[in-house]
């Protein structure tokens, strides 16, 4: 265990630090892309009457719009779709130019397509809602009470959600914002097949002739499929503090290094996902619980015999090593769940820089022994007896020691941001969790 550290000048040029600030980050423009492409198509529909012609609204074309949109927000969260966008990226070899990789590796960013196409999909429904209220007005078309009153509730819905979703109210009412994105969620879509019934019978068309019977098809088998896979599983709890527990599964998934897993206590309660830490050549897998809340200090102090898990194991950030010769590790706390897989599989030439309480009075001897033989030279920073250290100033450190080519951080929001602005500031690739959902 390393305690030694280096205190290093790591200021870079101005340009880089503005153009790799969190705040335009690809999550960001992302959704700003999106918010562009529907802004242009909007002016040019009214340019060439796209959108009206001249006696009536086309409501089509507004419908489809609105229906593009909101299948592209909820099919990007796919879990198959995430996992098939993690698999494009990182099919990429390490033999390309770095700044290619570099731009791959940022995939886990598609949540700025879920923003975009939410945000402007509810925008188009409040335009097609008032498209139907104006043709009903001018006598151009019937719209039935039913229709109005459907489209009203599911826009209103939908800026409910959208409201709830933003990060202020995310992160100080979590509980509050899942059950309602899933709950609200749920009577959208209902109310959305309602919808596109009434409306085909305003239209008298059939309604298996339209686009949006077939997209709202997949559109709701994308939303049920997780929980057709809900399962209770038993799990096996070794507690080495109060502070953490580790919880081993076997019931017949062995999960790829770089996924994560959601369980609950119940069926259709509040779920969290944890990173997996498979072995190789050992079936099943473990997850690393720390109290960081009501939720996880319950399960700490009252360890369940069954969970429920939902949904099949999903990519998370860490599975982007693969684009990259070696890279360095920088964890806090339990953020070593998410890192530990990456180390036993030793795919990828690593370095560790983990900074913790007390590691093995919390963690255990047993996890601590087998993490300094699973990777070169790990730094173990106790911060109980040494405080805490620059973790910036460390990972450039192993960068220039080891050679690495990117540097990948699981730990709170303000260190994780902290550390990859300053590491991409050096034009050195880095990553983390950008807490999108």
């Amino acid at each position: 265990m390393t305690t030694q550290t280096t205190n290093l000048d790591y200021a870079a040029p101005n340009w880089r630090r503005m153009t790799r600030h969190p705040a335009i980050m690809e999550y960001r423009r992302l959704y700003v892309l999106v918010a562009v492409i529907n802004l242009a198509t909007l002016v040019a529909g009214i340019r060439n009457g796209h959108w009206f012609d001249g006696q009536a609204f086309r409501l089509d074309a507004i419908a489809d719009m609105a229906l593009i949109n909101l299948s592209l927000g909820i099919l990007i969260r796919q879990q198959r779709v995430i996992n098939a966008l993690f698999w494009l990226a990182t099919r990429i070899p390490v033999t390309w130019p770095l700044w290619i990789r570099w731009g791959a590796g940022k995939v886990f960013h598609f949540g700025g397509f879920h923003y975009g196409g939410t945000v402007a999909g509810t925008l188009w429904f409040a335009f097609l809602l008032y498209a139907m209220v104006a043709d009903r007005l001018s006598g151009s078309l019937q719209i039935s009470n039913v229709t109005l009153g459907l489209s009203g509730l599911m826009v209103t819905l939908m800026s409910l959600m959208i409201v709830t979703a933003m990060s202020r109210f995310r992160t100080r009412f979590h509980n509050a914002f899942e059950k309602i994105h899933r709950f609200v969620g749920w009577t959208v879509l209902a109310l959305f097949w309602a919808q596109t019934v009434s409306i085909s019978g305003d239209m008298g068309v059939a309604l298996t002739g339209t686009p949006s019977f077939w997209m709202l098809c997949i559109i709701t088998l994308s939303i049920a499929s997780p929980w057709l896979t809900l399962k209770r599983v038993r799990v096996e709890i070794v507690k080495p503090s109060d502070h953490v527990v580790l919880a081993r599964f076997n019931y017949g998934d062995t999960p790829f290094a770089g996924s994560s897993n959601a369980i609950s206590h119940t069926p259709f309660g509040e779920y969290h996902s944890f990173a997996n830490i498979p072995a190789p050549n050992e079936p099943g897998y473990r997850l690393a619980i720390s109290r960081a809340g009501d939720w996880t200090g319950a399960f700490i102090e009252n360890p369940p015999e069954k969970v429920w898990v939902k949904g099949i194991t999903t990519s998370g950030v860490a599975r982007i090593e693969d684009l990259f010769t070696k890279v360095v590790y920088v964890g806090t706390g339990s953020g070593i769940g998410p890192i530990l897989p990456h180390l036993l599989k030793r795919k990828v030439p690593n370095r560790l820089i983990w900074s913790t309480r007390s590691p093995r009075k919390t963690y255990g001897d047993d996890l601590i022994d087998e993490i300094e033989s699973h990777t070169e030279k790990p730094l173990i920073w106790d911060t109980d007896a040494q405080g805490k250290p620059d973790l910036s100033a460390l990972a450039l450190q192993a960068v220039r020691e080891s050679g690495a080519e990117a540097v990948i951080v699981i730990s709170n929001q303000k260190l994780t941001r902290k550390v990859v602005y300053d590491m991409e500031s050096l034009g050195i690739p880095a990553y983390g969790a950008i807490w999108d959902s």
